[in-house]
């Protein structure tokens, strides 16, 4: 392998069989249950980066089944995003999110800079209501149900919402510790196929984990639960943002 092949072929790690194929992403049948609740103001404040502000002290958590996705494959997905504005601009902070699959954790990381870990997420329908779950290494970290297709939801405000643009944190280290990328990236869904929107009753239960804090920003009040599915794509990103420059 010649210099100039490495140039050619280099995407993502290993070299000769990448953990991840090339995107675009585009994601079929992909499910939400989102439940947004005020937390304690403080505690948000501490884990949004600068330049992002709070737009209020609320969280949304969220559960996400992608059962036919390309390149990733079948998964699950569960975490926090955190309602925030950049300049002016609306938008949500990924601030953890844990997956059963190892591929989209990978490519999320390496591309956008998704904050994920491998976890044991769910989500199910139980009888009349959806049930979103999460685990740790075999320990409960998250709960979240809402009425079953309760009530539906304006067409607009659901695809308006999955489109919102979100903000990562992408930090890479050097190969002696150091920090050699820190970039705040923001990226856009776009929604291809839209298949429905609800809104019901909704609760959520955060446990405390040492290795998945979502309990860090706890539970006050219970402000809304949605449950959307659409088509959506995963467009790359782009950097608004380096903290090293």
């Amino acid at each position: 392998m010649t210099e100039d092949d490495v140039r050619k072929n280099a995407f993502a790690m290993p070299i000769d069989n990448p953990a991840y194929a090339p995107g675009p992403y585009l994601f079929v049948d992909r499910e939400y249950l989102i439940i947004t609740y005020r937390t304690d103001p403080k505690a948000l404040a501490r884990v949004i980066p600068a330049p992002l502000e709070m737009a209020e002290p609320l969280v949304k958590y969220e559960f996400i089944r992608m059962p036919d996705s390309t390149g990733f494959g079948d998964y699950t997905e569960s975490g926090q995003v955190i309602p925030v504005k950049f300049r002016g601009e609306a938008g949500g902070y990924v601030r953890m999110m844990f997956l059963d699959d190892h591929p989209p954790t990978a490519g999320g990381r390496e591309i956008w800079g998704f904050p994920k870990k491998l976890g044991k997420p769910e989500l199910k329908v139980h009888r009349d209501t959806l049930v979103g779950t999460l685990k740790y290494a075999d320990v409960p970290v998250a709960m979240g149900t809402m009425g079953y297709k309760y009530a539906a939801m304006d067409k607009d405000t659901a695809i308006a919402g999955m489109q919102a643009p979100s903000y990562l944190l992408k930090i890479l280290p050097h190969v002696d510790g150091t920090l050699r990328i820190c970039e705040l990236v923001r990226y856009a869904m776009r929604c291809e196929r839209f298949k429905g929107a609800w809104t019901g009753p909704g609760a959520l239960e955060l446990f405390a984990h040492a290795l998945a804090p979502v309990a860090d920003l706890p539970v006050l009040e219970v402000v809304s639960a949605v449950h959307l599915k659409a088509d959506l794509l995963l467009p790359y990103g782009e950097v608004v943002h380096d903290y090293l420059a």
